[in-house]
């Protein structure tokens, strides 16, 4: 590829996807899209960066998205942000929301699945603390391809062995053959549904804790700055934002604070909040 048809497929991909390639991502590139130019009866990638250029070819154009797309997942990933999910931001919403015993969570970028499953096995085990609530979860990615995969709830042996208890793996999964079917008692927990976020995602309504890790890291400072303030239009005075370990909201957007010594975790502002409406032991603290 030339250097002018990659400016082409960067131009391109942050546009439709905001992904942004850093350094020389040849190897990437023709890893990734030389299968899919292959499926279009397409020769080389010179001809699919032409096609692309052009546009009109909606088949094609998704394709290079959902290929050049990171989807790097699993079950449990990176653990404490699942610890905090139990440990504090459950029992904030016990509290706060007594009267009306409705959470609504988001996971953006959701892959195939594993991390709102997570949350369902989580939720599953915690039942007992919380009858009559209902407690839905939004499951959102750009990619269709992985989220017919997620809404499957089929798994191989390599997946269910990447940070999946065993415990949860005997209890929530049946096997038939050599994949591992999730339970239709936590798969219908989730609802997936297909969401650019680059674009406007407020009908998807209010939340009270917004998942959305090691998704920002490929997007531009403009548009990691864009996304986070429509995420904090959208997330409740008093609910969460938790991003992934190499991500912050610090010099990109003042509507979130970080939650001390609890690292990935952010509440509403003061100021965007108010002070009554946060968590009491975190305004306090909020700087």
């Amino acid at each position: 590829m030339t250097p002018t048809e990659v400016d082409i497929l960067n131009r391109f991909l942050k546009e439709r996807s905001g992904l942004v390639l850093v350094g020389d991502k040849s190897y990437l590139i023709e890893s990734r899209l030389v299968p899919v130019a292959k499926k279009h009866g397409l020769s080389t990638l010179s001809e699919l960066i032409n096609k692309v250029r052009l546009g009109g070819m909606q088949l094609l154009e998704q394709d290079v998205v959902e290929a050049m797309t990171t989807n790097e997942t699993f079950f449990f990933r990176d653990k404490l942000p699942f610890d905090l999910f139990t440990e504090t931001m459950l029992p904030h919403m016990q509290k706060a929301r007594a009267m009306n015993r409705r959470v609504r969570i988001w996971c953006a970028a959701c892959s195939t699945g594993q991390e709102p499953y997570s949350l369902a096995m989580i939720l599953s085990e915690q039942a007992a603390r919380f009858p009559g609530w209902n407690f839905e979860i939004i499951a959102t990615d750009i990619s269709s391809e992985v989220l017919e995969k997620a809404k499957a709830g089929r798994f191989t042996q390599f997946e269910v062995q990447r940070g999946l208890p065993i415990q949860f793996l005997l209890k929530y999964f049946e096997q038939k053959g050599e994949y591992w079917h999730i339970a239709p008692e936590i798969r219908q927990k989730v609802t997936f549904r297909p969401i650019n976020l680059l674009r406007d995602f407020s009908p998807l309504g209010p939340f009270d804790i917004v998942f959305c890790r090691n998704v920002l890291i490929y997007f531009d400072e403009t548009t990691k700055t864009d996304i986070l303030n429509r995420m904090a239009t959208c997330t409740a005075p008093d609910g969460f934002l938790v991003l992934g370990a190499a991500e912050t909201v610090v010099g990109l957007c003042d509507r979130f604070k970080a939650v001390p010594d609890k690292r990935g975790l952010y509440v509403r502002s003061i100021a965007e909040a108010g002070a009554t409406t946060m968590p009491l032991r975190y305004a306090a603290n909020a700087r």
